[in-house]
C-alpha cells in the first residue's frame, strides 16, 4: 500500500532520535514506501470547505546529527492530498491543540486522522483516566487550598501536578507537614487557568512506573521506568531509567477494561501509565512514547504493528 503521510508535529531539528516514537513511526512509514510530510499545528488554514497547510517532504535516517533531509515546501489540501495525518505534537493540551483537532475533525471523511481528533479533545490524560477510577489511586482535581489540606491529612503524602503537563515536568511530592502546600498552590493557580491534579503519593513508584502501549486496543508492550537517585519521576525525558519488564495480573486487567474504548474511539496509539503493577495514573492520547524503549527489549516493531493498525482502518 503506498500512502501520503502528513506529521502534525514539533520541529523536526529537535527531534531525540534515540528515544523519540514519532520518529520510529516516520522510520517505519519510509520503509513501507510511504511519502512523509511535515508541518505544525498553527500552519493549518481553513478557507471554503478544504483545510490547507505548507509541508515539508521529508526523508529521515538514523543518524545523529543528521537524521533529516527536507525536500522544497508544498501546499496541501489535507482531506485531498494526504491518506494519513497523524497529530504528534508534543502538549500542553491548549486552545491552539484543541483548535487543531477541531479543524483536523472536518477532514474525516476524507482522510484518516490518527488519533481520532475528537477522541483526543474528549480524553486528556488526567481526565479520560477519571473513567477508570477503580485502578487508580485516591484522587483529587482541585485548585482549592483548604481540600487540598484535607486530602494531605488524609493520605499523609500526596503528589501535586499540572492537569495537561507532560513528560514529568513540574510534579511536586509534599510529605505529612505540608510544607510549601500553601506556596505551591498560589503558583500553580497564577500558571494555569484550571485546576490541579493531587493524589496519594505511592512509595512503590521507586520500583518503577510502567509505560504499556496499546494499539487499537490491543497490548503492543510495556516498559518499566524507574525514577533516578533522589527523584520521585520517573519519565525518560527527566532522567529516567528504562528498564525490561512483563506485566502483573492487574495491569492486564487494566488493558482489557480500557481495550474496547479505546478501539472504539479511534485512539489507534496510546499509553498508559501504571505504578507498582497496580495504579493507573494516565492515558497518554496526545503524543504517547515508549516504542523505541520497548522494542529494543522485546525485540518488536511496535512502530509496524501501528502502520498494520492504520492499513486495516483505511481498508474498512
Amino acid at each position: 500500500m503506498s500512502l501520503r503521510i502528513a506529521f502534525q508535529m514539533d520541529p523536526m531539528e529537535g527531534l531525540n532520535i534515540a528515544g523519540d516514537s514519532t520518529f520510529a513511526l516516520m522510520l517505519a512509514a519510509q520503509a513501507r514506501g510511504y511519502a512523509c510530510f511535515h508541518y505544525r499545528a498553527p500552519d493549518l488554514t481553513w478557507e471554503g470547505d478544504r483545510l490547507y497547510t505548507m509541508a515539508t517532504p521529508v526523508t529521515v535516517r538514523r543518524e545523529a546529527g543528521n537524521h533529516f533531509t527536507p525536500g522544497e515546501p508544498v501546499l496541501l489540501d489535507l482531506g485531498r492530498d494526504i491518506d494519513v495525518v497523524w497529530m504528534r505534537q508534543d502538549p500542553p493540551f491548549d486552545l491552539n491543540y484543541i483548535t487543531a483537532t477541531h479543524l483536523l475533525e472536518r477532514i474525516q471523511h476524507e482522510t484518516l486522522v490518527a488519533n481520532d481528533p475528537a477522541s483526543v479533545r474528549n480524553a486528556p490524560e488526567k481526565l479520560f483516566v477519571l473513567d477508570y477510577a477503580r485502578f487508580m489511586p485516591p484522587t483529587m482535581i482541585t485548585r482549592s487550598l483548604g481540600a487540598a489540606r484535607e486530602f494531605l491529612a488524609q493520605h499523609s503524602e500526596i503528589v501535586l501536578k499540572p492537569l495537561h503537563g507532560n513528560g514529568g515536568k513540574a510534579i511536586f511530592k509534599i510529605g505529612s507537614d505540608g510544607a510549601n502546600l500553601s506556596s505551591l498552590l498560589e503558583v500553580f493557580n497564577t500558571a494555569y487557568v484550571e485546576p490541579h491534579m493531587i493524589q496519594a503519593f505511592l512509595p512503590s513508584v521507586a520500583a518503577g512506573d510502567k509505560r504499556i502501549v496499546l494499539v487499537d486496543g490491543k497490548i503492543a508492550g510495556a516498559v518499566n521506568r524507574i525514577p533516578g537517585k533522589g527523584e520521585i519521576r520517573s519519565n525518560l525525558a527527566v532522567g529516567g531509567t528504562a528498564a525490561k519488564t512483563i506485566l502483573t495480573p492487574r495491569e492486564l486487567d487494566i488493558c482489557a477494561a480500557m481495550g474496547p474504548e479505546l478501539k472504539a474511539r479511534g485512539l489507534i496509539f496510546v499509553g498508559i501509565d501504571v505504578i507498582g503493577g497496580e495504579w493507573l495514573t494516565e492515558i497518554n492520547v496526545t503524543s504517547p512514547t515508549g516504542i523505541v524503549a520497548i522494542d529494543r527489549f522485546n525485540g518488536t516493531n511496535t512502530a509496524a504493528m501501528i502502520w498494520d493498525a492504520v492499513e486495516r482502518r483505511l481498508a474498512h
